[in-house]
Parts: structure tokens; C-alpha cells; sequence
């Protein structure tokens, strides 16, 4: 991993093979005087005088940006003790603009060209390019051996992801206000983005202890854990759901109706299908029916009223009242003969309310009351549809087993199409026995 220094580094190494490229071009041949190649701030590099403009080359770092990827991709750090258990990384992507600068007519072009091609052919530096690079011998000339060598210390090679030389486009409008800050007049620029750079510093961190074993299941013979179980067979072993559909093909369910489970290797010494309300994560838990295939479970809703506080099932999976109308996620969990459990992926399903209507006059009106199982909840949205009607209804204080609505211009001997609505979900309305299907209704009296 590189250290603080990488950012110099991706400087020197950058400059270093820009300046190699001319040599090895013969650019001073070409051009017939000598350049220079350096990494400077643009207003000490262009100079007032024409006269005076050296034939230069010039990268300048204007920018450091973190990189979107990978700046929390160390997260956390510590863990709930505050110990040290992975060392914080500075992810970096670097900004740089290329300039050419001559007195002479057509050098700052040639220069600018040999550049650009350099970059555009090594678009990614390996990392023997990078060492060989920072390896040089006039580091160790002009930098006695005693003092430290920031350039060979930076370790960029080391890094886990490679250096990218990508080129940016700038607007004229961005290039204006660069040049403007720099305090320097314009010459010919190109920018280009340097990405990954990544920072770490040497910290101690906890240690990990090497596993033994998983735990939790052990093996007769071994005392250990059994490892993995291999079958025999193409078809997926991990539990999976691929659809979860009521029984009575309507696409929500209904309390004393049959769920429907479909997927693979559902099938286990025990096998127990979960309904997790998503708002308040209660989990409602129950073995489907007997025998469980692997490839489809049927799992009974339960049925009737709720049950009374004395009962042995009060309170649980068997009792409607245990039970709430709205979104649920169902998985499965599976134990094999070895004790190991595996838990399926988890698909979404509402329950909608069960619900019979009884229309009856009142003053010249109809009032229209819906039972409702399971029970609505204090906090609970409540509206009663007549047809295309629909009138909102006070939420509960008390869970209640039905709701009532006054409906006005109902005509008397019509059969209307009457739904129960709690926190959004419709009571179905539709009769799927039929062929075709049809609707639910009530006459009005």
C-alpha cells in the first residue's frame, strides 16, 4: 500500500516518463535546442518575455479529489471496542494539466504530441514500469545516501489497485477560470486524471485468531464440524424461493386460505416458513404441511375468529388476532439431519382483509358494514368501497372485527361491488370460481 508520499511519487513518475519519451524521440535533434521537462505551477513556468520562453514542458498537480469508488470501502475501522481492526485508507484521484511552452514557432506543438501519444499508449502503468521508473540512479546522485529518498519510500508500486492516466475534457470556461486563478497567461493545455492513489499508514492493528472450526455443529467422529454437504445433483441445493402465491390465485392472501411456496431444496428434517412484518420485524412462524416437497411447500393461514385470552394458542401463529393486515416478507428455514440450518432468500406478500358486507337501510341511506379478520388496529387507514365510492373511516381505538360507512344515492335493488380497504389493500372482489370470473356483490336494499 502506498504511504504519504504517493502523491509526489505519481508527480515524479509521470515527469520522469514524459522526459524519457523525448529522449528516447531524440526530440532535441528534432526540434534543434534543448527542453526541459518539469512540474511546476503554470505562472513560473510561462514567462512575460517571448524572447526569453524556454522550450519546456510542464505537469502540474491542480487538483486532489477523493475517489467516489473506493473513499469508504475501509468502513468500519474499529470495531465496537475501539480497537484498531482495519487501517484507514485515503483513496485519491489526482488532477493534473499538461502544458507546452517554446519560444519557438510549432516546438510547443511537437512536445505536446510526443506527450500525449506517451500517455495514450501507457494508459495503465504496471508495476514493474512504476519501480523501474522511481528506481533512478540520479536519486542516489543527486541525494546523499544518509537522506531519506521520498520517491523510492512511497511504495506506489505496491498498491493494490494499478495507476489509470485517463484524459479529461475542460470546458474553455473551466480552462479560463484555471488560467485566471494561476495568474498566468494561456498557452496550449491538456488535462488529464490519475486514479487510484491510495494512502496507508503502517498502524498496529488487532490481530485475528486463525478458525479451527465453525462451531455450532459438531461431528460424531471428528468433534469437529462436519464441513460442507455435498448432493449429488444439478439441481440448486440452497434453499431458494422463486414464488410465493396464495392457493385461491388472487394476489394477495387471506387468513384461512393456503399460501403456496415454489423453489428448490426446501425440503429438511425441519422446515419452517416465516412471515416477518418489514415495519415491525415480528415474526410469525409455522411448519407448512406435511408432506413438504422440495420444490413446494403449502403453508395454511389460520381461520376464524380470534381466539379467546385462555386459550392455549392465544397470542401465537394459530390466533388471528396475532395477525395484521398489510405487507409481509416470507422465507423458509431449513434444518438437515446434521442440525445445520440454511435460510432461503425472502419474498414479499400482503395480506389483505377477510371480509363478508351487510348492506341495511337507514334514513333514506344505506350503510354499508364490513367484518374484518384479522382484527384493524388502532393506527390503521380505514375506508369502505362501494362501486366507485369510497368513504374513509375512522381508525380505531380498540383492534375491532368490522367497520361501518353511511353511503348516500345508492339505488335501492342494484348489486354494488363492496371492498374493505386497511392501510391501502383491498379486500378482493373478485369470484376466480367462476368462468369467467366475476365480481363480488351486494344488493341494495
Amino acid at each position: 500500500m502506498s504511504n504519504v508520499l504517493a502523491i509526489s511519487a505519481v508527480t515524479q513518475l509521470m515527469k520522469d516518463l514524459i522526459n524519457d519519451a523525448m529522449i528516447n524521440g531524440n526530440i532535441s535533434q528534432v526540434l534543434g535546442s534543448d527542453f526541459t521537462v518539469t512540474a511546476l505551477p503554470p505562472n513560473r513556468v510561462v514567462s512575460e518575455n517571448s524572447a526569453d520562453q524556454a522550450t519546456q514542458l510542464n505537469l502540474f498537480l491542480y487538483r486532489v479529489s477523493p475517489n467516489a469508488a473506493l473513499r469508504n470501502s475501509d468502513m468500519p475501522t474499529r470495531n465496537r471496542a475501539g480497537d484498531l481492526v482495519c487501517r484507514p485508507r485515503l483513496a485519491l484521484d489526482l488532477h493534473y494539466i499538461l502544458t507546452a511552452v517554446s519560444a519557438e514557432e510549432l516546438h510547443a506543438e511537437i512536445l505536446l504530441g510526443y506527450a500525449m501519444q506517451l500517455f495514450h499508449e501507457q494508459a495503465m502503468l504496471p508495476r514493474e514500469v512504476i519501480r523501474e521508473a522511481l528506481n533512478l540512479a540520479i536519486i542516489d546522485q543527486i541525494l546523499p545516501p544518509e537522506d531519506f529518498d521520498p520517491i523510492r519510500a512511497s511504495e506506489l508500486a505496491d498498491q493494490v489497485e494499478m495507476i489509470k492516466i485517463t484524459p479529461r475534457t475542460l470546458s474553455m470556461d473551466d480552462m479560463s477560470k484555471l488560467w485566471t486563478a494561476f495568474q498566468a497567461s494561456y498557452r496550449t493545455t491538456v488535462a488529464y486524471d490519475v486514479s487510484v492513489v491510495l494512502i496507508e499508514r503502517e498502524l498496529p492493528v488487532r490481530p485475528s485468531l486463525p478458525v479451527l472450526s465453525r462451531g455450532g455443529l459438531v461431528d460424531p467422529e471428528t468433534e469437529r464440524d462436519p464441513g460442507v454437504t455435498v448432493r449429488p445433483d444439478l439441481a440448486n441445493t440452497v434453499p431458494t424461493l422463486t414464488a410465493v402465491t396464495p392457493e385461491d390465485g388472487h394476489p394477495v392472501m387471506r387468513l384461512g386460505g393456503n399460501v403456496v411456496l415454489e423453489g428448490f431444496a426446501l425440503d429438511g428434517a425441519e422446515v419452517t416458513v416465516r412471515f416477518t412484518e418489514p415495519g415491525t420485524g415480528v415474526v410469525l412462524a409455522m411448519p407448512p404441511l406435511e408432506p413438504a416437497a422440495p420444490n413446494r411447500l403449502v403453508v395454511p393461514l389460520p381461520e376464524g375468529v380470534p381466539l379467546l385470552p385462555g386459550s392455549p394458542q392465544a397470542g401465537g401463529v394459530f390466533d388471528p388476532a396475532r395477525w395484521r393486515v398489510g405487507a409481509y416478507v416470507i422465507d423458509v428455514s431449513v434444518w438437515d439431519a446434521d442440525g445445520r440450518e440454511m435460510v432461503s432468500n425472502a419474498l414479499p406478500l400482503a395480506l389483505a382483509p377477510l371480509s363478508t358486507a351487510a348492506a341495511a337501510a337507514v334514513l333514506g341511506d344505506v350503510q354499508l358494514t364490513l367484518t374484518c379478520a384479522p382484527p384493524i388496529r388502532p393506527g390503521q387507514t380505514v375506508a369502505i368501497a362501494a362501486g366507485a365510492s369510497a368513504i374513509p373511516v375512522d381508525t380505531p381505538v380498540t383492534p375491532v372485527n368490522e367497520a361501518s360507512a353511511t353511503f348516500a344515492g345508492l339505488t335501492s335493488g342494484v348489486e354494488v361491488p363492496v371492498r374493505l380497504r386497511v392501510d391501502g389493500i383491498d379486500s378482493p372482489v373478485i369470484d376466480l370460481t367462476t368462468e369467467p370470473p366475476s365480481l363480488e356483490t351486494v344488493t341494495i336494499p
